[in-house]
């Protein structure tokens, strides 16, 4: 497997439009969609949840975006101290470099804003997006394939990525260890897939249990089933920090409390229907 063609789909003088950005756009518009269709069927304006998407997009890529700088970069290419230098990079968004779990944080303070200001129920909203939320993370991993990021340790299976030299962090960037025709874990294909399947099994669930389902019930099924794959693909992250001694992460105890907590929540939500 290898990235066919330029993160860079053309120029126009400084203007440049990327693929990466270009399939963010797709997922945005995706799930938004996804999200309305949702929020109308529960009898809310979809017209809000269009509304709240300009209130949740912009802190949700800087949460993003400032979670990959100050806790991811430390073991990716550019590193901490790159940015450190260079601070007018840090919120160059486009050229990749973001962490969903930051992202869900600022987007959900952004969301019940919202909500209180226009005095909203937020429940059906967060259930709508957190169904379209999958199909948006399935489609915008592709850009991290393109960008030639994301990738995991050297194997030999068949569906091995190859990545550029000038894109692999140490000690892979060592030719004479690993050369041209060393393969990678390709992980945003594992987190495509996961969340692809899962996109499956939530509108599934919101169809065969529409009736038994509360408010939020979806948004904690979807805290249950992301940050289980991504527990799991974080063992074979390259670009991590991980405390010292063991093969575990930030993002290992932040996946493990949001599945504690949601099916937590949903379990005393229905014990007693």
């Amino acid at each position: 497997m290898y990235p066919p063609v330029s993160p860079i789909i053309f120029e126009l003088g400084s203007f440049a439009l990327r693929w990466y950005g270009l399939l963010m756009l797709m997922a945005i518009l995706s799930a938004a969609t996804v999200a309305s269709r949702y929020v109308a069927r529960q009898g809310e304006d979809p017209d809000n949840l269009w509304d709240m998407l300009f209130w949740i997009l912009i802190p949700g890529f800087i949460g993003a975006r400032l979670y990959y700088v100050f806790i991811q970069s430390p073991r990716g290419p550019e590193g901490l101290g790159y940015y450190l230098a260079n601070p007018g990079k840090i919120l160059q968004v486009w050229g990749g470099g973001i962490h969903i779990f930051g992202g869900f944080i600022f987007g959900a303070i952004a969301l019940f804003l919202f909500s209180r200001i226009r005095k909203l129920n937020p429940l059906p909203y967060l259930d709508g997006i957190a169904l379209g939320l999958p199909l948006a993370q399935a489609i915008g991993r592709w850009g991290n394939f393109i960008n030639q990021e994301l990738y995991g340790p050297p194997t030999t299976l068949p569906w091995g990525l190859r990545i550029d030299v000038q894109h692999r962090i140490p000690p892979y960037n060592n030719i004479a260890q690993y050369p041209n025709s060393t393969r990678f874990h390709p992980l945003f294909l594992y987190e495509s897939v996961w969340n692809v399947v899962g996109f499956a099994l939530l509108v599934w669930i919101a169809r065969k249990f529409e009736k038994q389902l509360k408010p939020g019930d979806l948004a904690l099924g979807y805290l249950i089933w992301y940050p289980l794959g991504r527990f799991f693909i974080e063992f074979l992250r390259t670009d991590s920090w991980f405390f010292p001694g063991t093969p575990f992460n930030v993002v290992h105890i932040l996946s493990a409390a949001a599945m504690a907590v949601a099916g937590f929540v949903l379990y005393r939500r229905h014990r007693q229907t």
